[in-house]
């Protein structure tokens, strides 16, 4: 049996499942393994991990702790209530969007790659060419989020680096939106989100893309990429405070565990707090050469949990109401026993989006595409409801095939 556990009642003996964390936070080879002295114990407290998964078959038992199972039915309980929260409506249909978003996509991506490569040979970024390249990732999700967001989704794992830096930049520009910030700190925050990563300019290729867990060695290098950003970025003209400060604290935790300073929750700033958020969303969620992302749906709840400990718990939910409990491009199964992807939220409701179903799991096959709403009844272009987001590996099918559909 599988229990979930607060890192405090870790016990020799013990039998880890799962950290509970990011594989690039956890300070083992291995995430399946039996606790055999009390300093592997200091290890998993010292590197903030709060939360543990035990399999009590394999190891010592703690009689009071929930199941895994009903710590899950717990977290999604409470996110199920964040979700009847109002969103801001989108200007333009996901498909009016879609076009514009993937050449915004594509001149961001060129972007952040010559900044890198600028910033490699000791170049000061040129803010005239990272201006434009802003207010378009802006003004696209003024119009329909879901485009470019949607679009952000789909990386490759060699352009990893420079595609995290333009959906971090896309997504919080996206949560200052949906917060009713002012035009010039949305700016800002965007350029913040856009050049965050600057420092990993420095790290080694060999250990930014290594195939596997870094040494401790390795991992203070990388831990380096928040000051050397900042370094980097003070020398450009016109940067403002605002970008610098995204830069050097977008990997602090509200409880110090953080770093390059170890700040608490009320040394960071609210933007480098939501900027923190934004980061490990994209990261959990995207795939790497030593892990498979994550769906976004599990992201969030992972997000979720964890604030507990590392984020803002008002941000954090702020954040999911920003991006839909069942994000654009998501997989669900609905009570009709049909697959959709989910193409937009509701304004009102977050467990009420548009979906596109497109496969029958009782008959295993596929069907004519369907635009459902689900706020809407049986006849009118809805009736039906989510039971839950699914795997597209479980059922061998590519929901971002049936994402853009005509209204």
């Amino acid at each position: 049996m599988l229990k979930k556990i607060d890192s405090s009642q870790l016990r020799v003996g013990m039998a880890i499942h799962d950290l509970d964390c990011g594989w690039m936070e956890h300070p083992f080879v291995r995430a399946k393994f039996v606790l055999s002295s009390d300093d592997e114990i200091r290890k998993i407290t010292r590197a903030g991990i709060r939360n543990v998964i035990i399999d009590c078959a394999k190891g010592i038992d703690v009689e009071a702790a929930p199941t895994l199972a009903e710590a899950q039915a717990e977290t999604e309980a409470e996110v199920t209530a964040i979700a009847s929260k109002l969103v801001r409506p989108a200007r333009t249909t996901l498909g009016d969007e879609l076009q514009r978003a993937v050449g915004i996509r594509h001149q961001a991506v060129n972007l952040v790659r010559t900044v890198m490569q600028d910033a490699r040979l000791g170049k000061a970024v040129e803010m005239e060419n990272v201006s434009p390249v802003v207010t378009n990732i802006t003004e696209s999700i003024l119009r329909n989020p879901g485009a470019l967001l949607s679009l952000m989704r789909i990386k490759t794992k060699d352009d990893y680096t420079f595609l995290h830096s333009v959906s971090v930049c896309t997504l919080l520009v996206a949560f200052c939106r949906s917060r009713g910030m002012d035009e010039d700190t949305i700016y800002e925050a965007g350029v913040g989100g856009l050049l965050h990563d600057t420092g990993k300019a420095l790290v080694p290729d060999a250990i930014l893309n290594k195939p596997g867990r870094l040494t401790d060695e390795e991992f203070a290098v990388i831990k380096k990429h928040p000051r050397d950003g900042y370094d980097l970025l003070r020398q450009t003209p016109g940067i403002g405070q605002i970008p610098l400060d995204i830069t050097l604290h977008h990997h602090e935790r509200r409880d110090g565990s953080g770093y390059p300073e170890m700040q608490n929750e009320d040394e960071i700033s609210e933007l480098a707090q939501m900027a923190a958020i934004v980061d490990v969303y994209d990261a959990i969620t995207s795939d790497r050469c030593y892990h498979r992302g994550m769906a976004a749906a599990d992201a969030l709840r992972k997000i979720y949990e964890w604030s507990k400990f590392h984020f803002n718990p008002v941000l954090t939910q702020e954040f999911m109401r920003c991006v839909g409990i069942y994000p654009v491009g998501t997989l669900v199964l609905l009570e009709s026993g049909r697959l959709g992807v989910v193409v937009e939220p509701h304004e009102s409701n977050l467990l009420t989006p548009k979906v596109n179903v497109f496969f029958n799991t009782k008959s295993q096959m596929y069907i004519r595409p369907e635009l459902l709403d689900l706020s809407r009844a049986l006849g009118f272009g809805g009736g039906d409801k989510i039971v839950r987001h699914e795997s597209p590996d479980k059922w061998r099918v590519d929901p971002d095939k049936f994402l853009f559909v005509a209204e």
